[in-house]
């Protein structure tokens, strides 16, 4: 499971985790009651954003729950998920995308997707996801074909993208497809005047979720020879964190013109929650449009703790790359120096990658013992690496969270400026 919206079960309190996991596990069936069991795989953070949207918008009646029988990821727990048009148009948006990003790492040879046979096998995989993909968006009416226009097209963009490209030149592929996915969910809801502003709100999350995959893929990409946009179009972390900071704030300004039944999880998600994965990307501690935060002359960003209170500025080193962070509120460990002082931390070596065959089994093992979704740590099953559990990947300060209770009275927060 892959995206930038990753919230932590300890912010969302009780009734909001609950409702996240029915629309999480609503898409994964909706994958496999429409394309069968290994469809599953593209389940994904982002994707059931559009699950949320529908059924925020919508009027309140029977039908957008149902009872889903025990499975290995919860524990082998029967749970409410979410059913209907949203579910399956994130399942077609889910599909259509990841048969993009399938083609995309068989043309640049990743991993083991460099050999033929493997490549031969994926091709025919992409192109049975996209198929899919459009059946399921036209049951839906929505129309698949701006999703695989917007990444033909990024492709072309990616190629001819050099220094002094517009980075948003760059991003508008993503933008076009992410829009139009918004846009849908007001059809499918009943409410055709909140498609203009959720279209907005839907084109600035595709501009931020391509530059923070972009941030974060930075050094990896650097390191790899792989194309990077901010890389190849010279961009400055600090453009891009401006750039990620005005698509959140037009998230919420956008937010602000549609009418929901129930905004309580869409607007934690779409304006609390985004706004930690631009800190996370960037590796700074406080909220992007909280007063006090601006970027210096000597161009440091000077980030507010999640309070609002001004925090330490964060200084562009000598690559251009984030130093450490402030210490109170953010991760440490960000930086790789030691938070306890005396000199930079001493990592461990990093184990050695499993074999294909063997990866499969640490999957299914993990799967099975309800590790990936509950386990304060876990390891990956083919890369080896420590990875957090996805309800468990608290970033916050509980205490914090306890007291505020933000996430689940959105009238008495101070987090954000967004109204809702």
């Amino acid at each position: 499971m892959f995206g930038i919206v990753r919230p932590c079960s300890h912010r969302l309190g009780e009734g909001l985790k609950t409702q996240w996991m029915a629309h999480l596990c609503g898409l994964c069936l909706a994958l496999r009651g429409d394309h069968g069991q290994f469809a599953r795989v593209v389940t994904n953070y982002d994707g059931l954003l559009i699950s949320v949207l529908t059924e925020a918008q919508a009027e309140r009646a029977t039908g957008w729950r149902r009872t889903a029988g025990p499975c290995p990821l919860r524990g082998m727990r029967t749970a409410s998920v979410a059913q209907g048009e949203g579910a399956r148009l994130a399942a077609a948006v889910s599909l259509v995308l990841a048969s993009a990003k399938v083609r995309d790492h068989v043309a640049d040879g990743d991993g083991l997707l460099a050999r033929r046979p493997v490549a031969v096998a994926a091709r025919r995989v992409a192109a049975s996801w996209g198929r899919a993909g459009a059946r399921t968006g036209s049951d839906v009416g929505f129309d698949t074909a701006v999703l695989v226009d917007a990444v033909d097209r990024q492709l072309g963009i990616e190629a001819l993208a050099g220094p002094g490209t517009p980075i948003l030149t760059v991003t508008e592929p993503t933008e076009t497809a992410t829009a139009a996915a918004f846009a849908h969910t007001a059809v499918l809801a009943g409410r055709p005047g909140n498609a203009a502003p959720l279209a907005e709100a839907g084109r600035l999350f595709g501009r931020l979720a391509h530059l923070l995959d972009a941030v974060e893929d930075r050094e990896t990409d650097a390191a790899a020879g792989a194309w990077n946009p901010l890389t190849a179009t010279g961009t400055p972390l600090t453009e891009a964190r401006r750039l990620a900071d005005d698509a959140l704030h037009g998230i919420r300004l956008a937010l602000r013109e549609a009418e929901f039944t129930d905004s309580r999880l869409a607007h934690v998600l779409l304006a609390h929650e985004l706004g930690r994965s631009v800190d996370r990307a960037f590796g700074t501690s406080g909220c992007g449009h909280a007063a006090g935060a601006s970027h210096g002359a000597d161009g440091s960003l000077d980030a507010p703790d999640s309070l609002g209170s001004p925090g330490a500025a964060v200084l562009l080193g000598p690559e251009g790359s984030f130093g450490p962070p402030p210490q109170h509120g953010g991760n440490p460990y960000v930086g790789g120096g030691n938070p306890f002082g005396g000199g930079p931390s001493v990592q461990p070596p990093a184990p050695g990658k499993r074999g294909f065959w063997a990866g499969c089994a640490a999957a299914i093992g993990l799967c099975c013992t309800c590790k990936v979704c509950c386990a304060d740590e876990y390891e990956g099953p083919w890369s080896r690496k420590k990875r957090e559990g996805c309800l468990n990947n608290c970033d916050c300060d509980c205490g914090c969270c306890e007291a505020c209770k933000c996430c689940e009275c959105c009238e008495c927060c101070s987090c954000c400026d967004c109204g809702l």
